[in-house]
């Protein structure tokens, strides 16, 4: 059967949420000029964000199994469309709680997406192949999310770096044309075709309401462990991400704005923000070519060895930038989004291998981890801070994100790399190859 017709339409979901996702990276440094906050709380913006998985991605698999799959799409985008019109009030009043709600209805749409769109990819197709082409609607995801922070970048934090001095609500247009214009108008349109497109059913990797399993999704060992691995995975991508522009903004790292041409150490960090944030589609766009690349390599290799030699060299590279500085720090950070690139879809098919009819609920617990997203950056962002008002004490709240304090608490992405590894190389490993051995 030709599923070319179902992967296009897939693929245009995961285009979509890529490109929503990535502005968070954008809306972190702008966030910390308009309301003068610190790295810890800037980065409430992706814990809010990513607090939705958790919430309600058990939620959705069940609105899953009541509509099924297509109808949860629809309802997942109008969800998206309805937080898209909340950045309206949020960017005119202007007010961070407003902010974080409109990020938290945002995800909620984008939660049902994943836990649909996810599994219904990986068994359009024979099941040999699923990672391969996982990784080839992801690889459109990253198409978004390299196209979308410079745009963001251009039009939202160039209030920043090119005149200090305009206000806020020229600053709030830019965030409702990119929002409330642009991606809620595309949302409802793509929600209408999608609603009258005729999409294959999924009778083999859903079940229906009131009907027994003789199995659990705890029996899965690999399923707990790909859990994990989908948190720290999502929890150092996002954590890399959010911190790209406050990281290459650092006269030691990026380096783009001289002491003669601005003296002041805070004024010449905001002012090299706007430069800074547009290298975070740089990050992405390495996780794009990453993802077409793995695309090919998965029909050849095992996906447990690629995802090994991935997180090694994510490992090596997080490494590398926090012990080093410059333009060796610089482009190793940015490099390791080409390794992040095939880390998600090896790590999701792995996760549900071999669930069956309980595919759609140990989907919904994989989506659960990406609260890893909402954790991990806060937790870089508290550190950053911590070592910025021990080594800086003389700064005022909303100064403290220019300290080296981000440069070193990225470490903690390393740590992240290091159990995906061990995913890899042993968690993985699904019961038929857990009992063949015992």
């Amino acid at each position: 059967m030709n599923y070319s017709g179902p992967l296009a339409i897939l693929t245009t979901l995961f285009f979509m949420w890529g490109s929503l996702t990535s502005l968070n990276d954008v809306l972190i440094p702008y966030v910390q000029h308009v309301f003068k906050i610190e790295l810890a709380a800037s980065m409430l913006i992706q814990t809010a964000f990513f607090s939705a998985y958790f919430v309600f991605s058990i939620p959705a698999a069940k609105i899953i199994d009541w509509i099924g799959y297509k109808r949860a799409i629809v309802v997942g985008l109008f969800t998206m469309v309805i937080a898209c019109l909340g950045f309206f009030p949020a960017a005119k009043i202007p007010s961070f709680p407003f902010f974080l709600v409109a990020l938290i209805l945002l995800a909620t749409g984008i939660t049902i997406l994943q836990v649909a769109a996810n599994p219904y990819v990986a068994v359009l197709g024979k099941p040999q192949t699923a990672s391969s082409r996982l990784n080839l609607t992801q690889a459109f995801n990253s198409l978004g999310t390299t196209i979308f922070p410079w745009i963001g970048a251009h039009l939202i934090l160039r209030t920043t770096a090119v005149a200090m001095g305009q206000s806020a609500s020229q600053a709030a247009d830019a965030v409702i044309r990119l929002y409330v214009y642009f991606f809620a108008t595309a949302l409802t349109l793509l929600a209408i075709g999608i609603g009258l497109s005729k999409l294959p059913k999924m009778e083999s990797a859903g079940h229906h309401i009131g009907e027994k399993i003789s199995d659990s999704v705890w029996r899965h060992p690999n399923l707990v462990f790909g859990a994990i691995g989908i948190f720290v995975y999502v929890g150092g991508e996002v954590a890399i991400g959010s911190s790209i522009a406050n990281y290459l903004a650092l006269d030691n790292i990026g380096g783009f704005l001289s002491a003669a041409a601005i003296p002041d150490a805070a004024a010449r960090y905001r002012a090299a923000l706007g430069e800074a944030a547009k290298y975070i589609s740089l990050y992405w766009m390495g996780a794009m070519i990453g993802r077409f690349i793995g695309s090919a390599l998965l029909q050849k290799i095992k996906p447990g060895k690629l995802l090994a030699f991935a997180a090694m060299m994510a490992g090596l590279l997080v490494t590398t930038s926090v012990l080093t500085s410059g333009h060796v720090a610089m482009w190793s950070i940015l490099s390791v989004g080409l390794f992040n690139s095939i880390m998600f879809p090896c790590i999701f098919t792995m996760g549900i291998a071999e669930l069956g009819p309980l595919t759609g609920d140990g989907s919904g617990i994989l989506n659960m981890a990406i609260v890893g997203g909402a954790v991990i950056p806060w937790i870089v962002g508290k550190t950053g801070d911590l070592i910025n008002h021990h080594y800086y004490p003389g700064m005022i709240q909303g100064e403290t994100s220019w300290g080296q304090g981000i440069h070193y608490a990225l470490i903690a992405a390393a740590f992240c790399y290091l159990y995906i590894l061990f995913f890899a190389v042993s968690g993985s490993k699904p019961n038929s190859e857990r009992n063949s051995k015992a």
